[in-house]
């Protein structure tokens, strides 16, 4: 039962970092260093947890909201994902090797589950953006972090949230993808 709820903490972590990668990054390490729901320590995922890499993911994150219009470029977007996608990878393993001498599948785990959090952020964050106005598509990121941040800090506090998240997750990304097909089906070459 221990590595199964380890196991809904790590997803839910790899899929948060996926979504939006510093403030679920903090999140866990600030938990972590208080003992809270997880303990990098003595593993080798200890830096998670230490002030040095939470000041650097902190400066990161200022980073990105300083210039949070250049992040929605593809490549800046790219990036931005990708970064999450690793720091998903490393939570996962983290939260594997607090309890667990074997932690090495948590780094693929983490990448698979760091991906569909990224995917289906960056299929509704599509969607969406092409229909709000400028206003509210500058609210868009700070929506984006504010959903990472919760589902990162309930991952660590409530495992089994996870089992409601990523489903959730899954059906944005398909959803995406259907109302795309049914955008197309209608359309004929006329020549």
């Amino acid at each position: 039962m221990k590595l199964f709820l380890d196991l809904l903490q790590g997803a839910g972590l790899a899929a948060a970092a996926g979504i939006r990668p510093f403030l679920p990054t903090l999140a866990a390490g600030a938990l972590a260093a208080g003992n809270v729901g997880v303990d990098f320590d003595h593993t080798k995922f200890a830096f998670l947890e230490r002030a040095w890499f939470l000041a650097i993911v902190a400066a990161a994150l200022l980073i990105a909201v300083v210039f949070r219009r250049a992040l929605e470029r593809p490549a800046a977007a790219s990036a931005l994902a990708g970064i999450g996608v690793g720091l998903g990878a490393l939570l996962f393993a983290g939260s594997l090797a607090d309890r667990h001498h074997t932690w090495w599948y948590g780094l693929p785990l983490g990448i698979a589950f760091g991906l569909l959090g990224s995917a289906a952020a960056r299929s509704l964050f599509t969607r969406v953006h092409a229909r709000l106005d400028r206003d509210a598509q500058g609210a868009l990121p700070v929506y984006f972090d504010g959903s990472s941040l919760v589902l990162g800090a309930l991952a660590v506090l409530i495992p089994p949230i996870s089992l409601v998240a990523l489903p959730f997750l899954g059906w944005l990304l398909s959803g995406g993808r259907r109302r795309a097909q049914r955008k197309y089906a209608g359309l004929r070459i006329l020549r």
